[in-house]
Formats: structure tokens, sequence, C-alpha cells
């Protein structure tokens, strides 16, 4: 797979600026020349894996900073706020937002939170619907690309030990509750827990599960246990350097961390990525081979970023049936179709409801000509009874088409040149004049009328 070019200027300025040497000084550091410097803190030249492994050696530098925690998200991310109404007098093109972003980086990522925050006349922004809380977390979990090497190695090495000490992993990890924490798991009727799927009893010394959860999910849940006893000063120090003011924001990223936790207990790195490579990523066989569901299949394929071994680079997003999305991880694939406020229906995540339980592959193709390739597919939210009801999400599992080769359900296709899907980042930030599924107008663009014409939709605007 070819490397991902990284442009990470802002991060190299800061980095230099934080140890104050000028770029020339930087340069000598390097041993590169000062006008390449120049044009890599410009984002006119991507980071070489070379340049990086020197950055790390002489600055005791993370590289899985460099391009994972762009100002605002990167030019992407200022265009879509600048795609507000609030700037439709204001023709500010790409090639501005990205002098911007390498003049002033600290400059952009304040306009960003402010904008987030506080929306014309100081009410709520677009970009702020979503709770703060949440937002938060996300762009952690993107800083790390969801990918947590610490958590994956301790996942690792127990996996291996209750695999050796029992080819049943859920018996393995009620013999170490057990054992080691004197916890009974107990399986409880849904006339006795009607509106919980789990929960801990200290006083028995009981997690007590309930009947309805599928053997993916009781596996899940004691791993997650095991993940809080166990992992747990692994877990405070990742919560502690993300330093939230927000409690909320830091028990949601603790949980999620638990729950990464857990997943690689049952999925391995190691061995799900050597599984990956020999299924073609058939997540259905992912599941069987591992014992779990398919949304936990879907999100362990965007961990995969460990250095050195790395699979492919897949995004997921998860919607309800009126579209609203309640998980969406990058990983290391910067899909903007994660990050959009909407979503093109046209997009087969939406049609998927209509035939649950089958995966729908799809090539779609943006407006800028990227082609991405998606694996669509229901799954069954948790149910405690008759009473809750069964939920239903969709979910999309992607990554750019260039990379969808080695897949399963891409085999036979013409990635490069065959038929795609057109679609766009919901309707106000799509631009395509012709789409008969057009529902609202795009931002920024004057709307036209010619009473003698009726075009496909009764939204016809301005080319520019």
């Amino acid at each position: 797979m070819a490397e991902r070019k990284i442009y990470a200027g802002h991060a190299v300025k800061r980095l230099r600026r934080t140890a104050g040497l000028t770029q020339v000084a930087l340069a000598d550091v390097l041993e590169i020349s000062p006008s390449y410097l120049n044009l890599v803190e410009k984002n006119q030249r991507p980071l070489s894996a070379a340049l990086m492994l020197r950055l790390a050696e002489r600055f005791d530098f993370d590289p899985r900073k460099l391009g994972g925690d762009a100002p605002g998200g990167g030019v992407e991310g200022i265009r879509r706020r600048l795609a507000d109404p609030l700037f439709v007098d204001i023709a500010i093109d790409k090639a501005e937002v990205e002098e911007w972003l390498a003049a002033a980086p600290a400059g952009v990522e304040a306009f960003a939170r402010a904008f987030d925050r506080m929306g014309e006349g100081g009410a709520p922004s677009a970009a702020s619907v979503e709770a703060l809380p949440v937002m938060k977390v996300r762009r952690e979990i993107e800083r790390w690309r969801n990918h947590f090497p610490d958590l994956d190695a301790q996942a690792e090495a127990m996996a291996d030990d209750l695999r050796i000490a029992t080819g049943d992993l859920y018996g393995g990890l009620a013999e170490r509750l057990r054992q080691k924490h004197q916890l009974a798991i107990r399986i409880l009727p849904t006339d006795v827990m009607p509106d919980h799927v789990r929960r801990l009893d200290l006083h028995a010394r009981q997690l007590q599960l309930s009947e309805m959860l599928d053997s993916a999910s009781r596996t899940f849940h004691a791993a997650f246990l095991i993940a809080e006893l166990e992992a747990r000063a692994e877990i405070d120090a990742l919560v502690h350097g993300a330093a939230f003011a927000d409690r909320h924001a830091e028990r949601l990223f603790r949980r999620h961390l638990t729950s990464y936790f857990a997943a690689a207990i049952m999925m391995p790195y190691e061995r799900f990525l050597r599984a990956c490579e020999a299924s073609g990523y058939d997540p259905l066989l992912l599941q069987r081979r591992f014992g779990a569901g398919y949304e936990q299949v879907a999100h362990r394929l965007t961990t995969l970023q460990r250095v050195g071994a790395r699979g492919l680079p897949f995004f997921m997003v998860r919607i309800d049936r009126a579209g609203q999305s309640s998980k969406r991880y990058t990983g290391a694939s910067a899909a903007p179709m994660v990050e959009a406020d909407s979503r093109c229906p046209l997009w087969a995540i939406h049609s998927a409801f209509d035939r649950p339980g089958e995966i729908a592959a799809q090539l779609v193709e943006l407006e800028d000509g990227e082609r991405w390739f998606t694996l669509n597919r229901t799954v069954a939210g948790q149910s405690a009874g008759l009473r809750a009801g069964q939920a239903i999400f969709s979910i999309a599992l992607g990554l750019k088409a260039d990379y969808a080769r080695p897949l399963l359900h891409a085999r036979g296709l013409d990635l490069d040149k065959g038929d795609a899907q057109p679609i766009g980042l919901g309707c106000v930030s799509c631009t395509r004049p012709t789409c008969a599924q057009r529902s609202a107008p795009p931002r920024g663009r004057a709307l036209r009328f010619n009473e003698r014409e009726r075009g496909l939709t009764p939204f016809e605007f301005a080319a520019d």
C-alpha cells in the first residue's frame, strides 16, 4: 500500500517555535536546507519518513502528532465553516485558507473554536449542534487516529494469556473475573433487568447481564469490566493527557478507551490484522473467526494504525433512520463524509435500511473527483426486551478507492474508471447542479428563477 503523504507544516512550525529555533537553525539540526524547511512549513512539500524520524530522534517527538491535529480540522474544516451564510459576501478560496494555515495556525484554531462555540448573534452555531463534550471527545479520538498503542499491547498480551489457558474467550474472561477479582457473571431474565443490559452489583459480587444479549455482546461486557479493573492506569494516563476541562467529556472519553480495550481483547491486533489481510477484509468472516458483532468488527477496522504493521485506513459512520449520526470515526482515512454535518441521500448508507442485514458495496465519487469505496449494512442495537424495542442502525465502512483493491467486496471492480455514484456532503454543501434528489440549495449560492422553465429541482442557483 502506498504511503500516505503527510503535510504538517503547522506542526513543524509549532515545534520549531517551542524549541526557540530559527528556520536556519532547525534546518541545520535536521540536515536539510532552510529553503526546503520553508516549503515544508508552508505545506508545499510533504514530510518524508526520514525527516519524521529525525524530528522524533532530536526532539523526543511523537510522529503521530504530525498531520493528525491540523488547526480547525485543516483546510476542509475551515472551508466548511466559511461556507456559512455569514461569509457569503467574502470570497475566500482554498489557496487563501492554505496560506492562512501556514502563516497563523494558532489564529486558525482560535477562529474555529470561536465559530463552533458561538454563531451569529451569540446563538449556538450549526457546528455546535452536537453536544460539546461529544465533539471534544471526537477531536481527541481523531488526534490519536483512533489508535491507542499502549492499550493494544496490554490487551494483546492478556488475550494471549487467556487463549493459552482456554480456547473459550468468554469462559476465560469469566474465570479471570472469578479468580482475580472475586466477581461472578450472572445472566438475568428481562423481567428482572427490564431497562438495562449490564449491571455491576458489588454487594453480590456479580456482573449481571441481560439474557437478551447475544454471545458477542456478553463477551464484550465481560471484557469491558476487565478493562475497568486491569487497564485503569493506562486509561487514566490517556484521560489525563487529554486535559479535558469538561467532566462529561472526560467520562465519555474514558468509556471509549475502556470499550477500545475490550474490543482489543476480543480481536487482538496482530492476529486480527493477519486475518484481515488473508480474508480480504471480509467483515462477516472476521465476525465468525473472532466471535464479534458486525459493528465491533467495523469499529476495530478503523483502529489498525500500529507503526510497522498498519492495516487499511478505514472510516466508520453509524446513523439511524432519520439520518442522525451516533458514531463517527475517521481513523487515518481523512474522509470528508465523516466530518460533514449531513450526508447525501444517494449514499447507500441510507438505502441499506431497505435490505436489513445485507452488505451493499458502493463506489462513490465526491465533487472534487475523489473516489471512495464503502460497505453499507444495518445492525440491530442492544435490546433489553420487547418493552424497550429494537433499535436499528446503518453502518458505512469505507476507505479511499485507491486502497480498496485488497478488499473481497471490491474484487472485479474498476475502482479508477468504473461507474461510481456521484454524491455530495449534504445538499447545503453540494453544488452539483442537476441532482434530482436535491432538497435544499447550497449555502452561499444565489437562487435563480425562470418562470418559463422548470429544472430537475425547484432550487436552481448561480454557478459561483
